[in-house]
């Protein structure tokens, strides 16, 4: 279910603090799940998460994770740059490309990551723009459905990410022969899964094809990137996945295929390890009755758009009431020209008056990242809820002058930028 772990007076604290919306986020809870990872996988001898920048892209969070042994998965030039200014370098990055910019390249390869390949013809592309590591990644798209058991997990036929079968071993062959010497196989099937058995079932699979193709290339296979996908429990009905037994799975599956310890693995979580650690705080300052019950608050989708973009569940309790029944049923909104901004539609909660706040669960993890600012409204802090019981703001408040700072006006308008 979502996580309780901090009681209401947090977030009452919080919100006389800082004015709301504002994400909030769990320091302590944090280093929790990156320990939590860390021993699942300390069989290991080379085990790494790469946390998925685009989850949670703030500097401080990026520094507490590499504070807890983690790396860094990028996908952009600016999230490169976010991890060089935390300190990140080397093998501490993975570049995962996609329809990637050349000069996106160079700048992974001055900073000495690891290269994850979308596709063969980015081989050329990263010989002429930084040139050809040692050992390059690659991303493996098996095609058709991904199942385990009789349960479909993904459907990779329908991606757009990665390299079909046959392009693998074009690919090898041809970064062989540019000075490759070793490589990695990458895959991402099934998204947002708390099933145990996606891991081992994803491991068993690229473990057995990086040897087959190591054998029938004679390029030495360095290491499977396991990627992201590792679920959490959106709905209080949902199981939590277990990373004890996740990490228990990969193991059985690993030493059977590679008894002498020699392939590294790497993960890429993004929503594990932040996303029940993250809560978006909000006031109730609206309230409508038509022929439905409405709420309105001070967040909207700008903030949280999940719900909005996937019809996604996020949990919400009302501070103070968590123990009251749940006897009123309401849509909770935002305030945007959309009708599709709204965090819950029919959803039983505890009577709401205004002024109540409202805390809306597991937003951790593509939560401020995936914000915009449709209708001008701006982006909220973020603040982190320190192990000391404290907070710091971590992001302040976006304000109209940030809006308005990349527009070309004429002088007239000069105003703009300073309110």
């Amino acid at each position: 279910m979502p996580n309780f772990a901090l009681n209401d007076d947090v977030f009452f604290r919080a919100a006389e603090q800082f004015p709301t919306p504002f994400h909030l986020y769990d320091e302590a809870g944090i280093r929790e799940r990156a320990r939590k990872l860390n021993s699942a996988f300390s069989w290991c001898r080379d085990f790494k998460e790469y946390f998925a920048v685009k989850a949670l892209p703030n500097p401080a969070i990026l520094r507490i994770l590499k504070e807890e042994g983690c790396g860094l998965d990028c996908s952009s030039a600016t999230e490169l740059t976010l991890a060089k200014v935390c300190g990140f370098s080397g093998e501490e990055i993975i570049l995962s490309a996609n329809a990637m910019p050349p000069e996106e390249f160079a700048q992974a390869r001055a900073l000495n990551a690891f290269i994850n390949l979308d596709d063969i013809s980015d081989i050329e592309l990263l010989r002429t723009h930084g040139g050809i590591p040692e050992c390059v990644c690659l991303r493996y798209n098996p095609g058709g459905q991904f199942s385990i058991g009789n349960t479909i997990m993904g459907n990779p036929g329908e991606a757009k990410y990665g390299f079909m079968p046959s392009q693998l071993k074009e690919g090898l062959k041809q970064l062989k022969a540019l000075g490759a010497k070793s490589f990695g196989l990458h895959a991402f099937l099934s998204s947002n899964t708390t099933d145990n058995n996606y891991y081992p079932s994803l491991a068993k699979a690229l473990l057995t094809l990086g040897k087959e193709l190591e054998a029938e290339q004679g390029i030495r296979f360095a290491f499977v990137d396991l990627s992201g996908g590792i679920g959490i429990p959106y709905r209080p009905e949902q199981p939590e996945t277990d990373v004890q037994a996740v990490g228990e799975g990969v193991r059985k599956v690993y030493e059977e295929i590679i008894p002498d310890g020699s392939v590294a693995i790497k993960t890429e979580l993004g929503r594990w390890m932040t996303g029940p650690v993250g809560w978006l705080v909000t006031h109730a300052v609206h309230e409508k009755k038509i022929y439905r019950d409405y709420i309105g608050t001070d967040a909207s989708a700008v903030n949280l758009m999940r719900p909005a973009m996937y019809g996604a569940y996020h949990h919400i309790t009302v501070c103070g009431k968590r123990d009251l029944p749940a006897d009123h049923v309401y849509d909770v909104t935002g305030s945007l020209c959309e009708n599709n901004d709204k965090f819950a539609i029919q959803r039983e909660l505890p009577e709401i008056n205004i002024g109540d706040l409202l805390v809306i669960h597991d937003t951790g993890a593509h939560g401020y990242s995936m914000g915009y600012n449709y209708n001008g409204r701006t982006r909220s802090a973020e603040i982190l809820h320190t192990e000391a019981d404290g907070f710091r703001m971590i992001r302040r408040a976006e304000t109209a002058a940030d809006y308005f700072a990349t527009l070309d006006i004429d002088p007239a308008g000069a105003e703009l930028t300073k309110r």
